[in-house]
């Protein structure tokens, strides 16, 4: 017991140092890392704005991750009042649906109290989220970590934990000074 209670403390000295770094490693056809799984300890009533750094929030399955995303965080148990996504345009003739499916979503997220600020950079390359709390995961795949399910009614389609995943990794970093956009 006294053992584990040094491993926590030496945690949160890690946080408060900003030295905290976390690896997660998805293999390739892994399952059970749905983002409630993957993001759901970071996640706690201080959380109340979100940063999301994704270029490929374009296409329609990359537009259903982000709501699903979003979904996550309206459940709670964070507070979030306000998401920030700053992503690239559909370079093809996907531009219009994304920018309707994106005013949808912010449209969906008002109903629930949440604003969604949404914002084009023809330069961004990394992927990113942010919370508040000082937490920054970074997920080499983005949000676009899973693969296509097999049908529309296969196992994995609709729940996440149960589908399988590209091979990526998550760092997991806690800074005192989250970049405010």
């Amino acid at each position: 017991m006294t053992r584990a209670e040094d491993i926590k403390k030496h945690i949160e000295k890690e946080k408060q140092d900003g030295k905290y770094h976390k690896q997660i490693k998805i293999d390739e056809n892994a399952t059970g890392f749905s983002y409630e799984k993957l993001f759901q300890e970071y996640l706690n009533e201080i959380v109340t704005e979100v940063w999301v750094e994704d270029p490929y929030i374009r296409h329609v399955h990359q537009l259903y991750n982000f709501l699903r995303f979003c979904e996550m965080l309206v459940k709670g148990p964070c507070k979030v009042k306000t998401i920030h996504l700053l992503t690239s345009y559909d370079e093809g003739s996907g531009k219009i649906q994304q920018i309707s499916s994106l005013e949808e979503i912010k449209q969906s997220l008002k109903n629930h109290g949440v604003t969604l600020n949404v914002s084009f950079s023809s330069s961004i390359h990394d992927r990113e989220i942010r919370f508040n709390s000082g937490w920054m995961i970074k997920i080499g795949r983005g949000l676009d970590y899973f693969k296509k399910p097999q049908g529309r009614f296969s196992i994995g389609y609709c729940d996440f934990d149960l589908r399988p995943c590209h091979k990526t990794t998550v760092d997991v970093f806690h800074t005192k000074h989250t970049k405010k956009t």
